[in-house]
């Protein structure tokens, strides 16, 4: 099959002298230049400093050049002559009107059809007023962006390679998604005033992990799999999202969110979604999250004494002396805010019926890792003991690739079994994967939103939680460097929390 390559277009990214933009949308850029997979794009970073286009290429190298990454020797028009830079001063309606007429003298400059994806890399709080702004200065309808006269000129809407039958939008929101279920349904609100589903792309970066995408494939073409993905043959499902670090220049967001909002609410709910879904009638964005949505609705109200939270206390991690979470700088002394959150989930479905979900994550644990570990179902008659369980552990990340852990008998005498495990890396047989926003950056210019959220599947999964969040669990106390408080375990009913492969 061969690769698409995206038409002409404007990236335009706001929040564009931001963190985000120099440390990921940037390097992820370039090497898509650097592929040629950028087509005829431009970049249109914009921000509230006073610049013009050649100090902000300069800074842009820079970053670069801070990432590891030299922009020369790269076939094609050269990256910074791609680049280009406005200010929104105030951010104000009247400064986003002027900012669209930027943008049209833009693309009557270079040629541009009008297609245009404006990256919102901004901090939540800002989101609102830019959604406005663009919604009322008529930078959010499709259709709306005159094509320029070079373009018009060589035929018919639709003619010539990579040309689109009309000026296309859409706008790239980061999460977080709300800060509840309230929030997020105000958000959802305020994008479609201006925007329609269809242009709106919701990140979750754990999607666009090659193992996560290759998750639907591993199930649905592998009839060895999907034949015991069911409540006849798994005994229950983990899902772990590790982080050994702690809080460091977050701290002020993260105590107003926590674990269950950070992490739990977005990335493990859409790993729960992708791991339990059903087969979706065809490989296509809408019936796709429609199954990812079913799980949502199909997950049993969770009760309190299905949730365990936790928070960091000081600890010895390889020698080293980690401060308490409420230690930690902007963390208040008095704080309840949890860093550790274990959860057991039911899917009220066929499939899935009576067998435990079980999702996990914290910070200033042993180790870092993201990974969902299938258990089977053991043996009725148990011929041979002590013995394993059969177990799938599906590594997302820090080494994405799959292990299936089963029993052998070790050689001579006495009698003895042993766990083996089948191993698959992605890095061994592909070499280095690409870099998650490159993924993104592309799939969102292509106009694929396979792995990106929708409206429906946000709310679905705050609904699920609103209640811990109004009603919250008490919080226990675990010492960093360990795997949460002891009253996790006891979520897993006798079981033992799965941790690493065999």
């Amino acid at each position: 099959m061969q690769e698409a390559t995206p038409g002409p277009h404007l990236f335009v990214v706001l929040g564009g002298s931001g963190d985000l933009m120099r440390k990921k949308l940037l390097p992820a850029l370039w090497r898509l230049h650097a592929q040629g997979k950028l087509g005829e794009g431009h970049l249109l970073a914009i921000g509230r400093k006073e610049l013009d286009d050649s100090a902000y290429r300069d800074i842009v190298v820079k970053a670069l050049s801070d990432s590891g990454i030299s922009t020369s020797g790269a076939t094609g028009p050269p990256f910074p002559d791609r680049l280009h830079y406005r200010s929104v001063h105030e951010g104000t309606v009247d400064d986003y009107r002027a900012l669209a007429n930027e943008i049209s003298a833009l693309e009557r400059r270079y040629g541009l059809p009008g297609n245009r994806v404006f990256y919102l890399a901004l901090p939540p709080a800002a989101l609102a007023a830019a959604i406005t702004g663009l919604g009322e200065a008529g930078l959010s309808g499709e259709g709306s962006a005159q094509p320029a006269p070079a373009i018009a000129a060589a035929g018919s809407a639709g003619e010539g390679p990579g040309r689109d039958p009309a000026p296309w939008t859409r706008i790239v929101v980061e999460k977080p998604f709300g800060y509840d279920l309230q929030s997020a349904r105000n958000a959802n609100a305020l994008l479609l005033r201006y925007f329609t589903e269809s242009q709106i792309y919701r990140i979750d970066h754990y999607l666009v992990k090659e193992t996560v995408q290759n998750l639907m494939v591993f199930r649905f073409a592998n009839a060895i799999f999907e034949s015991l993905w069911n409540r006849d043959r798994v005994d229950n499902v983990q899902i772990t999202v590790a982080e050994s670090i702690g809080v460091s220049a977050r701290a002020g967001y993260y105590d107003e969110a926590g674990a269950l909002r950070d992490m739990v609410q977005n990335h493990l709910t859409q790993l729960l979604s992708l791991t339990a879904m059903e087969i979706p009638p065809a490989l296509e964005p809408t019936m796709i999250h429609n199954e990812k949505v079913k799980v949502l609705h199909s997950v049993s109200p969770i009760r309190p004494d299905d949730v365990v939270f936790g928070q960091y206390t000081g600890g010895t991690v390889n020698g080293q002396r980690i401060p308490g979470y409420r230690a930690e700088e902007g963390v208040a002394a008095d704080s309840q805010t949890e860093t550790f959150a274990a959860l057991r989930l039911y899917v009220n479905n066929w499939r899935w019926q009576g067998v435990p979900f079980f999702l996990r994550t914290g910070k200033r644990l042993p180790v870092r890792t993201t990974q969902i570990a299938v258990s089977f179902r053991c043996p009725v008659l148990a011929c041979f003991a002590p013995f394993s369980c059969d177990r799938l552990f599906i590594i997302i990340e820090p080494h994405e690739g799959f292990d299936l852990c089963f029993e052998v008998k070790g050689p001579g005498q006495p009698f003895a079994l042993k766990t083996e495990r089948l191993s698959f890396r992605y890095a061994d047989v592909f070499g280095c994967l690409p870099e998650a926003y490159e993924t993104v950056l592309l799939d969102l210019i292509l106009g694929d939103q396979t792995l990106f959220v929708r409206a429906d599947a946000v709310e679905a999964a705050w609904a699920l939680y609103d209640p811990l969040l109004r009603g919250r669990p008490p919080t226990h106390s675990y010492a960093a460097g360990t795997w949460g408080p002891p009253e996790a375990e006891k979520l897993l009913e006798g079981r033992e929390w799965d941790v690493s492969p065999c």
